[in-house]
């Protein structure tokens, strides 16, 4: 688990391999009972922290302004991070399945009992954050972000990404 500093709030990132119970947690977050409440990032999309810290970044400006596009904080992160502007499109690509087994957990301001929980709420093996960009699923990231092999020539996937993150209003 890493902590991060977000405009004065604190982003808590966990990433986590061969989970077996993610059909439960994602009908605990759509029954809206999962507590404490977190979000839950299909790991495989994420080739770096940076975006997913882009996408932070992003909710709680639209916190601050009080125009959250989804319901919850940690929904609206899953949302901002995946570059689409339909809310249950971006649920379903960018947050977890029935079948995800590689997971990033991110929980803004968290206390170190919230964070106990969450690591209690997910039955898998929590590794290094480092280990993400070795795991990335890079031809699935490119085809949802159509991002081209020209584009990767002069840039990398994770800023391909934020880039994609930072736009999507403007476009």
């Amino acid at each position: 688990m890493k902590e991060f500093d977000i405009i004065g709030n604190t982003l808590y990132l966990a990433l986590f391999t061969d989970v077996t119970n993610s059909k439960e947690l994602l009908e605990s977050m759509q029954a809206g009972t999962l507590e404490p409440e977190v979000a839950f990032l299909n790991a495989s999309l994420i080739p770096d922290v940076f975006p997913v810290l882009a996408a932070a970044h992003k909710t709680l400006v639209a916190k601050s302004r009080d125009s959250l596009t989804t319901r919850t904080l940690h929904s609206e992160l899953v949302y901002n991070y995946s570059g689409s502007k339909h809310i249950t499109e971006s649920l379903k690509r960018c947050g977890i399945s029935d079948s995800t087994t590689y997971i990033l957990a991110a929980r803004f301001n968290a206390t170190l009992d919230e964070m106990k929980a969450i690591e209690k709420l997910i039955s898998g093996k929590e590794i290094d954050l480092e280990e993400l960009e070795g795991r990335a699923n890079q031809t699935q990231i490119q085809k949802q972000y159509k991002i081209s092999g020209v584009e990767l020539g002069i840039s990398s996937l994770a800023d391909a990404i934020t880039c994609r993150i930072a736009a999507r209003d403007a476009l």
